[in-house]
């Protein structure tokens, strides 16, 4: 039976430290709870929490995880040094976000990842990252946001592979989707495989290479801002609270 409103956990970040270098405040764009309420999701914002059994208390309780976007994820995490394009990262985000999703992918629960999402997803799952895709993979398109750009603007290409889940999804016709990142998928983790890439080949999807009906989907692009004027934004959303509802 299809659960009315599945609750969705939404991991929150620390905004950036005030000048005595602490900061009392969690932080998320509310575009990922508009886009999860519009499509009939129940979302919840996770908390970074210390206390290992109450973040598996508020786990236990969801039908999906959204990993959004964020800082950079510490290249400690992937067996590197810091680049020095390094942008600022949070090891407490980290922490919190790789317990969740290694418990997600045991346990079968849907996962959506935006952005860092789909780093925090391949780097859970073994993979690595590019610290800064301009500097590290030479000629590759301006995948980051420029001051002052509105978060919506198609900046480049997409296209899903025929035959993924993805696809199965958004369609493998190639359509322009926004761009707001410096980091980007290097080393693909095993189990899963690259549903989508930019024309410059930069990775923009993954999902499990054997998905057998579980949905584990991760973009890089940011759906969350346009989903109420894409279609294929909105469907993206759509079947992540449907597979929540199941």
């Amino acid at each position: 039976m299809y659960k009315q409103h599945p609750l969705i956990g939404i991991t929150a970040f620390r905004e950036v430290p005030v000048a005595d270098g602490h900061s009392d405040r969690y932080v998320l764009r509310q575009r990922y709870v508009q886009a999860l309420a519009v499509l009939g999701a129940a979302p919840i914002i996770v908390p970074l929490l210390e206390d290992e059994g109450a973040l598996r208390a508020i786990y236990d309780a969801l039908d999906g995880l959204l990993l959004p976007g964020g800082t950079d994820v510490a290249p400690g995490q992937y067996g590197e040094m810091p680049h020095p394009a390094l942008g600022t990262v949070d090891e407490e985000l980290d922490r919190v976000e790789l317990t969740l999703v290694r418990w997600a992918l045991r346990d079968g629960l849907p996962i959506l990842g935006i952005c860092r999402g789909i780093q925090l997803l391949n780097v859970a799952a073994g993979g690595s990252l590019y610290q800064d895709v301009q500097t590290q993979r030479p000629g590759t398109l301006v995948h980051r946001w420029l001051n002052g750009e509105p978060r919506d603007l198609r900046k480049h290409g997409f296209v899903a592979v025929p035959g993924s889940q993805l696809a199965g999804i958004v369609g493998a016709s190639p359509w322009q989707v926004n761009s707001l990142h410096h980091q980007a998928v290097k080393r693909v983790a095993p189990g899963l495989v690259v549903s989508a890439a930019a024309p410059d080949g930069v990775v923009e999807g993954l999902e499990l290479d054997q998905p057998e009906d579980r949905f584990v989907v991760a973009v890089q692009f940011h759906p969350e801002d346009l989903y109420d004027t894409e279609p294929r934004a909105a469907a993206l959303f759509r079947a992540f609270v449907d597979a929540a509802g199941t």
